[in-house]
């Protein structure tokens, strides 16, 4: 084991094993260390008062931590996800942008991905960490993937760089999991050189700070069709417009409608092939719900640390809260479900780290639909026993119950979005059988 800094917590249960020390079959790298002490700092100096601030204003209020994260390479590990291209790698450093904690970038994979995620998680804003990159985690994600050179080579840099923000715009008010079912039009006008874009978009994450919108059209068809969508760059211009949608909570992450009214977008926007936008929308899905499985896993945990930290201060009937076997017996059903869903993660995220998107994509796409699910299942579980255990402090914004309060108010922004729990159920068991023959069927 590398013979780095670890956490010895001061309250149980409030880090994986593998932080305090417990060997592990995945974190084996001095470049995991490296990187958790890092982004945790990291959450403690930019992502703790912007969650502060953020929350209190409803809104992201100013650039100061985006041009931080890009600064630091937050932006472009963000956008890239689970590896580090080299060449994406050189076009950030030609701009002065390093990978976080010095890592090379051929040593960043999916295992650094879920220690990012994690420790900035622990701040418990979805107004700080999403408002930050929320867009750009799955916005850029089909430019990386898809686009030609020339495109890449033409978007990329400002992105990485921070000076133009992204998002991905794909739900709409009739089509949340069913992708299919989206209806805003693309048609080529006239010349040749343009698609006219008309229709509106939902529940768009970053929308309101974004330059650029990934946009899934429909170019041919109808509503309904598995074929006929493309995926265009929309740049923010004429006919695009914006308005930010009051949210039960995590107002700042920008959550936006956008309405594209005769909005002209030249035919070199089209990212990949005309008609075939579906498969591009589907390919990230994976680690859309793999990061959204971190998310909770981490709120998860914060819920325990928060609330065994209060019931081992707290004083009722002349003796501390943790003095009761019912408390007791109430935290360990809460650190059973968190321990189990860290373990399933670990699993997961081991597996991945073997397969290339697409053999992941097809092997485990069943899997990390019920992960997801089942994350949000935990964190709901969990949240309202932590809750319960603080009493009205559980229900007080700032002091004692103050990352819990605000995760009791966000945590169905991590059960719907993303697939929503009872679809991924049912999508995550018709995925595995498609990967097994039926019974008595021949080899």
């Amino acid at each position: 084991m590398p013979t780095t800094k670890l956490t010895r917590p001061t309250v149980p249960f409030s880090e994986a094993a593998w932080i305090t020390g417990l060997p592990s079959s995945i974190f084996t790298e001095e470049s995991h260390y490296r990187l958790r002490e890092w982004a945790r700092k990291w959450c403690d100096d930019v992502l703790m008062p912007a969650a502060a601030k953020y929350e209190e204003a409803g809104i992201i209020t100013d650039n100061d931590a985006y041009s931080q994260a890009a600064k630091d390479g937050v932006l472009l590990v963000f956008a890239l996800g689970v590896r580090v291209p080299q060449k994406f790698a050189d076009m950030a450093k030609a701009q002065g942008i390093e990978l976080p904690a010095g890592i090379k970038p051929s040593e960043w994979n999916n295992i650094h991905d879920y220690i990012i995620w994690d420790e900035f998680n622990r701040c418990a804003s979805s107004a700080a960490v999403m408002g930050l990159v929320g867009g750009l985690t799955y916005g850029a994600g089909p430019i990386i993937h898809f686009a030609s050179e020339e495109q890449r080579q033409k978007w990329l840099p400002d992105i990485f760089a921070g000076k133009k923000r992204i998002c991905l715009a794909i739900t709409e008010p009739l089509a949340g999991s069913n992708v299919a079912n989206l209806s805003t039009s693309a048609v080529k006008s006239d010349c040749g050189k343009y698609y006219i874009v008309n229709g509106n978009k939902k529940w768009i994450t970053n929308g309101i700070y974004s330059d650029y919108f990934t946009t899934a059209v429909r170019t041919s068809g109808k509503a309904g069709d598995a074929h006929g969508i493309s995926m265009l760059l929309i740049p923010r211009g004429e006919g695009v417009t914006t308005k930010h949608m009051k949210m039960m909570g995590g107002g700042g992450s920008g959550t936006t409608l956008v309405e594209f009214d005769d909005v002209k977008v030249p035919v070199e926007n089209l990212i990949g092939k005309e008609g075939e936008g579906l498969r591009l929308v589907f390919y990230n899905f994976n680690h859309e719900r793999m990061t959204i499985a971190f998310t909770a896993l981490r709120y998860a945990r914060v819920c325990l640390e928060d609330s065994i930290a209060h019931a081992r201060r707290r004083e009722v009937f002349g003796q501390k809260l943790i003095e009761q076997p019912v408390v007791r017996h109430k935290i360990g059903h809460m650190a059973r479900e968190v321990e189990a869903l860290q373990a399933w993660v670990e699993s997961v995220v081991y597996s991945q780290l073997h397969l290339s998107t697409e053999q992941s994509n097809l092997l485990t796409g069943g899997t990390c639909g019920l992960l997801k699910a089942h994350a949000g299942i935990v964190l709901e579980h969990v949240c309202r026993d932590a809750v319960h255990l603080l009493g009205g402090m559980g229900l007080t914004k700032g002091g004692t119950g103050d990352r819990i309060e605000r995760i009791w108010r966000e945590l169905k922004a991590l059960t719907v979005p993303g697939g929503s729990e009872d679809v991924l159920l049912d999508l995550g068991v018709r995925q595995q059988l498609k990967l097994v023959k039926p019974q008595g069927a021949k080899m």
